[in-house]
């Protein structure tokens, strides 16, 4: 059976899962749609979480990440893993308390105006397009790979996909489509792991196959690699970084994203109760955990393999690195995963000396470039975008067919699980939050989920179209929306549930100040509305403010958000005395009601 075949099976076996589950769990009512009908299993809701959370930045972009930059994109790793303590601890069970289908929800009610609910609205809808950007993009990756199509029909296939399971089936569909998903993703991101270990190290346990030897040469695994791409010009994998402010302020702006991300808060209004939540939270870390750590560990396999696959005598080479380097492979001996990945357009090969030869090194080092004129190289050969590195880890590896078909349905079922829950939290905010509470009340139940349904169509149309021309690889579109959400949702859902005297124009100030400035910023340097050229300034750490990334801008608007909203309601009245004992009730959950807000 040829390799396409078996991607198509595994793949196409997949597909039929998570349809089967959304007709099998089609939404009957807005109380299923939104928080599938309030009663799913904490071990359950907790998988689902995970699978909500672990996207395509997660299971495609981060190794790709860590392959690239190493010690100095562990940021990532830090980031999205302490935002999600905070959220299990800071947010989860008191929102669950509250009662409410969604985030706007709570902020409208909360700071009992629907200036503050609209303006949650339009913050969570900029953060989920900005997310769910990524998830296409790493879907189209994906898709375009295995299925052999181009990047662009990847994407649109992927959105036919989520539009088939998400439109019909809601939170109860995709909650148990994400179970699936979890399972898929998680068997195909270890599996491959455990073969690649065993291989390099020989240890079948990946995160100690790190710190082991390499089997080849004798020597460290992370020394081996320090060794290899320190002749070709990298600074060492493990080194650390220059600008620790933005290492802080990025980690930081993951930490508050991932907190005030609003499709990973409302799967916790779907468990029965508030002891519930903080369970699913648990068990969501546990599952999570199985996932990052290994991602280190297959990051830096990946590099090793594809430098050993440029310089096949770097492998078992313990001291004459730069004579190995001098002998890198023909172009017309290139891997047949190189040949496959070409296809897609995602490797692009340019013989700059025309030489015949594969030369891969960092011809940004201007400290290198004696060294790489005396060997007659004109420029770095090989383009690899980032986040192939996963996918095509298997090939370069050799590993068995069905492997890589294992690997293309779980790197699919990360991007489709999460793009599935951001579309979600868009169509709520728009059915139930601005066209439900703000613009008809009386809407009747099916009328508000045919609204819900047309907006879920309307954002993954518009999803598909960013994704198509997307400001950066997934991870860093990810980034960006991470930056946003923490700028604007994650101070008012942290000051509504922890102090009484904020009030709603304190509120609304703030989330308009943090949005607002964060938006300026990010756009400043990626163009405005993340148009090609329309940036105003390059996108260069010469040109940064204090030498802070727009990446890691989420924090700085997170403080702004939070000084404004804290100045202007100190300066203006205090809220309602039902506001504040509200507050108070919300702090101690000893139990909640059913979800409410239909």
């Amino acid at each position: 059976m040829s390799q396409f075949a078996i991607n198509l099976l595994f793949v196409g076996a997949s597909f039929a899962l998570y349809i089967g589950i959304a007709i099998w769990a089609r939404a009957g009512s807005t109380k299923d749609f939104y928080v599938a009908g309030g009663g799913v299993h904490p071990v359950t809701n907790g998988m689902a979480t995970a699978a909500d959370w672990m996207s395509a930045a997660s299971f495609i972009s981060m190794a790709g990440l860590l392959a690239s930059g190493g010690y100095a994109n562990s940021t990532f790793l830090m980031g999205w893993t302490g935002g999600y303590v905070i959220l299990a601890m800071l947010l989860a069970p008191y929102l669950r308390k509250f009662g409410k289908f969604t985030v706007p929800d709570f902020i409208g009610d909360r700071f009992y105006s629907n200036t503050a609910r609209l303006v949650a609205v339009i913050c969570l809808v900029v953060a989920s397009i900005t997310y769910v950007i990524g998830q296409m993009t790493g879907a189209g990756v994906a898709f375009s790979r295995f299925l052999e199509v181009s990047n662009t029909w990847g994407i649109w296939i992927a959105a036919f996909i989520v539009f088939l399971y998400a439109v019909f089936g809601g939170m109860k569909g995709i909650t148990y489509t994400q179970v699936a998903q979890y399972i898929v993703l998680i068997i195909a991101y270890t599996i491959p792991a455990v073969f690649i270990s065993l291989e390099l190290t020989g240890n079948p346990i990946p995160g100690l196959g790190l710190f082991s030897t390499h089997t080849e040469s004798g020597v460290p695994l992370l020394a081996k690699l320090d060794d290899v791409i320190n002749a070709l010009g990298f600074r060492d994998y493990t080194a650390d970084v220059d600008n620790k402010l933005n290492m802080v302020l990025f980690t930081l702006s993951l930490m508050v994203g991932t907190a005030g991300l609003p499709h990973v808060i409302i799967r916790f209004f779907t468990v029965p109760k508030v002891a519930d939540a903080r369970w699913s939270a648990g068990w969501a870390l546990v599952f999570i955990a199985l996932l990052y750590l290994t991602a280190p560990a297959v990051g830096s396999m990946a590099r090793l393999n594809l430098m050993t696959t440029v310089y096949p005598e770097m492998a078992g080479q313990v001291e004459n690195y730069d004579e190995a380097a001098t002998n890198p492979i023909l172009y017309e001996e290139r891997p047949e995963w190189v040949r496959t990945w070409e296809e897609t357009g995602l490797i692009n090969f340019e013989d700059k000396n025309g030489d015949g030869r594969i030369q891969v090194y960092n011809d940004g080092n201007e400290d290198f470039a004696d060294t790489a004129a005396e060997r007659g190289w004109e420029g770095s050969e090989l383009t690899v975008n980032n986040d192939i590195l996963v996918l095509a880890n298997p090939e370069i590896a050799n590993l068995p067919s069905w492997v890589i078909g294992l690997i293309a349905a779980g790197g699919i079922a990360a991007a489709l699980s999460t793009a599935a829950g951001l579309l979600l939290a868009i169509s709520s905010a728009i059915s139930h939050d601005l066209i439900k509470t703000m613009i008809n009340p009386k809407i009747t139940e099916k009328g508000e989920m045919l609204a819900a349904r047309i907006s879920m169509a309307g954002a993954i149309l518009l999803a598909t179209y960013l994704g198509l021309n997307p400001p950066g690889f997934a991870a860093q579109t990810v980034a960006l929306a991470f930056g946003i959400a923490g700028a604007s949702l994650f101070p008012a859902l942290m000051m509504g549930i922890f102090s009484k005297r904020v009030n709603n124009k304190g509120a609304v100030a703030g989330m308009l100040t943090g949005l607002g400035l964060t938006l300026l910023y990010i756009f400043t340097y990626l163009g405005w509305f993340f148009i090609p050229e329309t940036n105003m300034l390059p996108n260069t750490p010469d040109n940064w403010i204090l030498g802070i990334s727009p990446l890691s801008f989420g924090a700085v608007g997170a403080i702004f958000n939070f000084a404004v909203a804290f100045a202007v309601s100190s300066a203006t009245e205090e809220p309602p005395q039902e506001i504040q004992d509200l507050v108070e009730s919300v702090r101690y959950p000893k139990g909640a009601g059913v979800a409410t807000g239909h």
